[in-house]
């Protein structure tokens, strides 16, 4: 008996080749695309797409510089710490914590571990 030719399989087989390559084809005029390598990505720098001029940001990184919140000034990273009065001697310190409590000592062993 012959068989007939369905069209079904290869209907179903195109649809799903098509599902397959679609989400790619949509990430294509992203600013970084997916690879299969070390890096994981690779960045178009031509197909990224600001709502700023450049104008905008050069003002708004002097801005953020002049407040001292810059991440593109690395002497500000990490943060500075600010005093919260005067400090303490190392041996200062160290009186400190030899004449702490056990509870004391326990409280700030917890609190140092997260």
């Amino acid at each position: 008996m012959a068989r007939r030719f369905s069209f079904a399989p290869v209907t179903a087989a195109a649809l799903l080749a098509a599902a397959f390559a679609f989400p790619g084809m949509a990430a294509a005029d992203t600013y970084w695309h997916p690879t299969n390598n070390e890096a994981g990505a690779k960045t178009y720098p031509e197909h990224f797409k600001s709502s700023k001029s450049r104008e905008q940001v050069q003002a708004e990184a002097a801005a953020a510089a002049r407040e001292g919140a810059s991440r593109f000034n690395s002497s500000n990273y990490p943060a500075p710490v600010q005093s919260t009065g005067p400090g303490k001697t190392r041996q200062q310190v160290l009186d400190e914590l030899a004449q702490e409590t056990p509870a004391q000592r326990n409280a700030r062993q917890q609190a140092l571990a997260g």
